[in-house]
């Protein structure tokens, strides 16, 4: 996809969502059932994957690892975007390959240490590119990147977990 075509996809809905904001609000969603010995299945695109516990917390890493699999979310909605972003900038990029890293204290998550912190610490994303854009260009790549990836922000708000009774009814 070029600039043009990124635009001619993008600009009616642009336009709707400025005359209609509440247009713009899409929902997303996942789920999971549970598993056995301690995992659950999540339904994805691609289909089922069994997540269970790091082998830091006491799996055996047979299963997916929820923490892999944000950083998975992560690198996917970041990589999307700085595709997007370098089109829309006009600056092509060549060579792509992105990662994302992070690490998360054990401790914590287990609860030996109530000081630890739980969850992802420090994640980070860099992408490798060839290019012949210039350092200043790649920085404001790197900066609208940050901006509009949407997995990426959310990391900066912990969700809510609710727990509530299913009425035997309710299968």
């Amino acid at each position: 996809m070029n600039r043009a075509e990124l635009r001619t996809a993008q600009e009616p809905l642009k336009t709707r969502y400025r005359e209609q904001p509440e247009a713009a609000v899409h929902p997303v969603s996942a789920s999971a059932v549970f598993g056995e010995p301690v995992t659950v299945e999540v339904r994805t695109a691609g289909g089922a994957v069994r997540a269970g516990l790091h082998p830091a917390a006491g799996g055996d890493g047979s299963d997916a690892c929820s923490g892999d699999m944000l950083m998975e979310a992560l690198v996917a909605c970041a990589g999307v975007t700085l595709h997007a972003v370098s089109v829309a900038f006009g600056v092509e990029l060549r060579d792509v390959e992105m990662r994302a890293d992070a690490t998360f204290d054990a401790r914590g998550t287990l609860g030996v240490d109530r000081t630890a912190p739980v969850g992802i610490l420090a994640p980070r994303v860099v992408a490798e590119v060839s290019t012949d854009a210039d350092d200043s260009t790649l920085q404001r790549l790197a900066t609208a990147t940050e901006r509009y990836c949407v997995v990426g922000q959310s990391l900066r708000t912990p969700p809510t977990i609710e727990v509530r009774r299913r009425d035997r009814w309710d299968r």
